[in-house]
């Protein structure tokens, strides 16, 4: 069947001669036509993501148009403005997959509201909402390396699509045949019969004034006299974030260089992850040279931040993902009240793999604290929930433990632009005060105990990943393990299980041990990896790392 497939694509005219060649270079190559076309790219809530390249099992201009006519399906269903939003980053071909799209789209009838220069995820959240689009698509891979690109659908309300949706425009998408069945007209044709515009001035505008409007302390910034070194890795967060921080008044910033613009090679990071270290070198690099308090990077679609800090001898220490959401947890909290600005009953939400210090602090603040899966649609969902009941003023924040957060309820995902002046306000102030943001995380650690939070993956890769991922979950359940390194396992949770978790149906396993540890184990939504998160206890931070690599030890042989 796959041959039959790779014969098909090789007769037609593929519109891309990067795929043509490539075609014609595995012409005896079974094994690479058999990866390329014996499965197809699958469509879920994360929407597609994969290499770069000729099949369906990679990303290209026809999978891509197979895709946007399952969205166009599903749309005109849907009533309402029949109107999708599009934006797309810095990665190679993203501009390309997104006209694409607007062309399949403008063939059905639909409106597209497209940006005319690449934009991160949350703007295209907002342009969703502000056009009150049927859908939203965002062409990007987010940090995955750069022979990769994908496709991310949002539904009306901003945040990524519901599994019932995605399971409607899966199930449009397997009878569309990839070659012949997306209706499609020229970007051209669809410009001049008006289906297809750009986004408008005041629709960006009024994002800037959205995220500015979530300052805690207006004004503070412009002068503290904060210097910054910030790194968008060749993505889209340059234009957004340095917009939005000079307009708070902090102008002494320092870009990395080789990283300032759009360059969807990454060639000076070959994993542009503001998690890893290697994403922060170039500007770890700088921030030395030029003396920064802060060093910051938001990764290609911007939708999440790393940062730096300087510490007291002059060296620079990063942060952790679950770190900097307890510190913009407690510094959103503390600011608000002494603003007096904090709403009646305020929620904030975090994911489940995050860390149990933000519990600590928000119960110290009087904040309801919710749990939710991983993924930020979940986090979006508590907001919609919360404004359908007409109260949707008391979300403060929410955050998850991959470095991803969000301050107000304008988009309904992670938001780096926000993070980005909220981290720098924070410093800041800090700053402002003799202190920094380094001694308030200590302060914090001393106040309620030192949480280290580390996370594992292994990775899955070829054709029989995913079925040893789920041989590998089905082994857990089936043989629960009774301890980890010694220590008794004294309460496992089981989030395929919803009527014991009261939270919707979820491939993860959280174990709670006999000394406060925790470990979850949960397959990764996007990539063939199982990661595993660690969350121990200690005296230090040397202490509790002692026992999260005992741990990491012990469950390293259930992976092989």
């Amino acid at each position: 069947m796959y041959k039959e497939m790779y014969q098909r694509w090789l007769e037609k005219d593929l519109l891309d001669c990067d795929l043509k060649t490539e075609l014609l270079k595995i012409a005896d190559d079974d094994d690479a036509i058999k990866d390329r076309f014996a499965v197809s790219l699958q469509f879920g809530t994360a929407g597609l993501r994969g290499t770069l390249g000729a099949g369906t099992n990679r990303m290209n201009i026809w999978v891509v148009r197979q895709a946007t006519q399952g969205i166009a399906d599903w749309v005109k269903t849907q009533g309402g403005n029949q109107t999708v939003a599009i934006s797309y980053d810095s990665r190679l071909k993203g501009y390309t997959f997104a006209k694409d799209a607007a062309g399949v789209l403008a063939a059905n009838g639909i409106n597209v509201r497209i940006y005319d220069e690449l934009m991160p995820v949350p703007a295209l959240s907002f342009a969703t909402r502000y056009y009150k689009c049927n859908a939203g698509i965002m062409v990007t891979a987010s940090h995955n390396p750069a022979q990769y690109n994908g496709y991310k659908a949002y539904g009306p309300d901003g945040c990524q699509m519901t599994d019932d949706a995605a399971a409607i425009v899966y199930e449009a998408i397997q009878k569309t045949d990839i070659l012949e069945g997306a209706k499609y007209m020229s970007f051209a044709e669809g410009v001049e019969k008006g289906l297809i515009r750009f986004v408008g001035d005041d629709c960006k505008e009024a994002f800037y004034e959205a995220i500015e409007s979530r300052q805690v302390r207006p004004g503070l910034a412009k002068d503290a006299g904060l210097k910054l070194v910030y790194s968008p890795l060749n993505g889209t967060g340059l234009v957004p974030v340095t917009r939005v921080l000079k307009d708070i008044g902090i102008t002494d910033v320092t870009i990395v260089p080789e990283q300032e613009y759009p360059n969807g090679y990454f060639t000076t990071c070959s994993y542009p992850n503001p998690e890893i270290f290697a994403a922060l070198e170039k500007g770890l690099e700088l921030a030395k040279e030029v003396g920064a308090d802060l060093m910051l990077a938001t990764d290609p679609d911007a939708d999440r931040v790393g940062i730096a800090m300087k510490c007291p001898d002059g060296s620079y220490e990063l942060v952790s993902g679950n770190e900097m959401g307890v510190l913009l947890l407690d510094y959103i909290c503390a600011g608000r009240i002494e603003k007096g600005t904090m709403p009646e009953n305020p929620v904030a939400v975090k994911s489940i793999v995050s860390t149990p210090l933000a519990d600590k602090v928000a119960e110290h603040y009087g904040v309801e604290l919710r749990h939710t899966l991983t993924g930020f649609k979940w986090i979006g969902d508590q907001i919609a929930q919360l404004e359908a009941a007409g109260e949707v003023e008391r979300f403060i924040f929410g955050f998850e433990e991959s470095y991803g957060y969000l301050a107000g309820s304008y988009v309904r995902d992670k938001d780096a632009v926000v993070a980005s002046m909220l981290i720098c306000e924070m410093a800041a102030y800090y700053r402002s005060k003799g202190s920094s943001i380094k001694q308030r995380l200590t302060e914090i650690y001393e106040e309620y105990g030192v949480y280290l939070n580390k996370v594992d993956s292994f990775e899955f890769p070829g054709l029989t990943g995913m079925d040893k991922m789920s041989g590998i979950m089905a082994d857990l359940r089936t043989t629960p393990p009774t301890e980890f390194a010694g220590k008794k396992v004294v309460k496992v949770v089981d989030y395929s299980k919803p009527e014991e978790t009261g939270l919707p149906k979820a491939n993860v396993l959280i174990y709670t041990l006999e000394d406060g540890s925790t470990v979850v184990v949960r397959p990764s939504g996007t990539e063939p990896k199982i990661k595993t998160y660690f969350t121990t206890l200690g005296k230090t931070q040397d202490a509790a790392g002692k026992v999260k690599e005992l741990l990491a030890a012990a469950l390293a042989p259930l992976f092989k």
